[in-house]
């Protein structure tokens, strides 16, 4: 059913991105808990209904792998959108968020005798055993990776499919202390980064082994925050159609 509540919570800045949603049904395709702290903490109480999508897209696949969270974060919102259109086609969701948010390694700048056009950045996976994070973190630190989150937007419209959808990445750099073995070990043993991608959270203990990052820092926790509410007002902007029906 639609909240019988707004889900723009009191806080949120009388902005027209955020206004927009005021008597809207918003849903976040994800059962992420960072994700919906920092929809919270910019006013937007969105209903959560996880993504049933596999996420098993072939890396390979995408020529450019900065495509892949957004795919990604695509099918997970179509997912839910058309669930939950087909469960009750009388009240369908007015905006479904997708997102998805990897970690890749990072590759210099170019040289003599290197192709950065051709190089191509992996996708560093949650660690595999206590061994496997120690290599990945050792192999971070002093260094940086990259961390890309695709946000993808459903909503209704009258032609056909019945939906349309607008795409957005956000990149952040995060540049590794020089830290102290132990310190690393310190780390892995204590479990934190075990079940994340890289290794590492960067809202906990993890920041222990950061020494800057280079753009959002809501990005490398899950979610580019500052982008999405640019994003929503450039739709509202330029996109007759966003949230129109």
């Amino acid at each position: 059913m639609s909240p019988k509540h707004s889900p723009i919570l009191s806080h949120a800045l009388k902005i027209p991105a955020l206004s927009k949603l005021a008597d809207k049904r918003i849903v976040l395709a994800s059962n992420s808990p960072r994700r919906k702290e920092i929809l919270q903490a910019i006013g937007i109480a969105p209903e959560i209904v996880p993504s049933a999508f596999a996420e098993d897209l072939p890396q390979s696949s995408f020529e450019d792998v900065h495509e892949y969270p957004v795919a990604t974060a695509t099918h997970k919102a179509v997912e839910v959108y058309e669930r939950l259109v087909q469960e009750n086609p009388d009240d369908p969701p007015d905006l479904v968020i997708g997102a998805d948010t990897i970690v890749l390694s990072h590759i210099s700048g170019p040289t003599s005798d290197f192709s950065y056009a051709q190089a191509r950045q992996d996708i560093l996976e949650k660690p595999e055993s206590g061994e496997d994070h120690l290599r990945m973190l050792l192999d971070l630190n002093g260094g940086m990776c990259e961390v890309v989150t695709g946000v993808s937007l459903v909503y209704p419209i009258l032609s056909a499919p019945g939906y349309d959808i607008k795409s957005m990445d956000e990149r952040t750099l995060v540049h590794f202390a020089d830290n102290e073995k132990s310190v690393i070990q310190a780390y892995v043993s204590n479990g934190e980064g075990r079940d994340r991608a890289g290794g590492f959270a960067i809202q906990g203990l993890g920041s222990l082994l950061v020494k800057k990052i280079d753009g959002d820092y809501n990005n490398v926790v899950g979610f580019p925050s500052t982008s999405f509410v640019k994003f929503l007002d450039l739709l509202i902007d330029e996109e007759p159609d966003f949230l129109a029906v």
